[in-house]
């Protein structure tokens, strides 16, 4: 679970910083409009990606919290079956 989590991490970065679009842009535009915008643009995106991965990242402690509960039953089941031989 660990390496599908980093993996999708990875992924979800690349795909963010992958700037392979190629822009043509008139030069009688504003130019301090045009930043501004480019970047409310990638100040969304990347809030979106935090909030994917903060979902992402509490999904898996849940799934082990989960596993740890199933391995500390069985320890406990182990014992008692061994407590009374």
């Amino acid at each position: 679970m660990k390496k599908l989590f980093a993996i999708l991490t990875i992924a979800a970065f690349m795909t963010a910083c992958n700037d392979s679009e190629t822009k043509t842009e008139s030069t009688n535009t504003d130019s301090t409009k045009m930043t501004t915008d480019t970047s409310v643009s990638q100040m969304d995106t990347t809030k979106k990606m935090m909030n994917d991965a903060k979902n992402m990242v509490d999904t898996a402690n849940k799934m082990m919290d989960k596993a740890a509960d199933k391995v500390k039953e069985g320890a406990d089941k182990m014992k008692k079956e061994a407590d009374k031989k």
